[in-house]
């Protein structure tokens, strides 16, 4: 996930339905957040509202994605990877591998893009060749979905309850995708007030993001584990 205008606060907006200007971030989103959630259908917290669920965006990644794997294989820990089909058609022993070592998968999207520059028929499609490239790669036809940049429209809306997806955000993110970004900061981000019923949000792969920001996030995710483990929170699925 690049840090461009258009992401927006995405885990707390829904720019379907007010279309962000760059570099604009709502002051106070919450309210707006909790009036759509509940009519739309869309989660920001782990069912039961029970542990925390952790997810990596934009893999697999070459380099990131076992980085990740080896981290989670040594503290027993599972995670939720939402894929980009492109990255899986790459990648897809790497995809083939999370399922094995007993992660869960969601679709993210095929190309990420933001979903509010398309037209429904590249939405449908765009879902679609995700949904395929995955399910070939690991024999798993995923049950769980999360729009590139949180940005969802209708059409991504329509397309999730016909297939019968939970549509995903997060409730805390590390902003692991940007430049600025260090282990100490994203460590500190997404696990700030994260509690019971936390979605966090980090990238195993920098397809879309700065350069080698990987690499932060691989570094950061032993801290996150810890911090979570000392409030006596369990990683479970979303």
């Amino acid at each position: 996930m690049r840090a461009t205008g258009t992401v927006a606060m995405a885990g707390y907006v829904l720019p379907a339905l007010a279309s962000p200007r760059p570099g604009w971030v709502p002051h106070s989103p919450e309210p707006i957040w909790r009036a759509l959630r509940e009519p739309l259908g869309v989660e920001d917290h782990t069912v039961g509202r029970e542990g925390y669920a952790l997810t990596f965006d934009d893999g697999p990644h070459a380099q990131g994605t076992p980085a990740v794997l080896e981290i989670l294989a040594g503290r027993n820990v599972k995670a939720t990877f939402f894929l980009v089909g492109e990255q899986v058609l790459r990648n897809p022993a790497l995809a083939a591998e999370i399922v094995a070592a007993g992660h869960a998968v969601g679709l993210h999207c095929h190309r990420h893009r933001n979903l509010l520059r398309l037209a429904p028929w590249q939405v449908r499609e765009d879902i679609a060749r995700a949904c395929a490239a995955i399910e070939q790669a690991t024999g798993v036809f995923p049950g769980l979905y999360r729009p590139p940049y949180g940005i969802l429209n209708a059409t991504a809306l329509r397309v999730a309850r016909r297939e019968g997806w939970r549509t995903i955000l997060w409730s805390h993110w590390g902003r692991d995708w940007e430049a600025r970004a260090t282990f100490e900061s994203i460590a500190t981000r997404v696990t700030d007030g994260a509690g019971a019923g936390a979605v966090l949000l980090l990238h195993d792969a920098d397809d879309y993001s700065a350069p080698g920001s990987w690499r932060r996030t691989a570094q950061a995710l032993p801290r996150v584990l810890d911090v979570l483990a000392e409030r006596g929170l369990e990683a479970v699925a979303p």
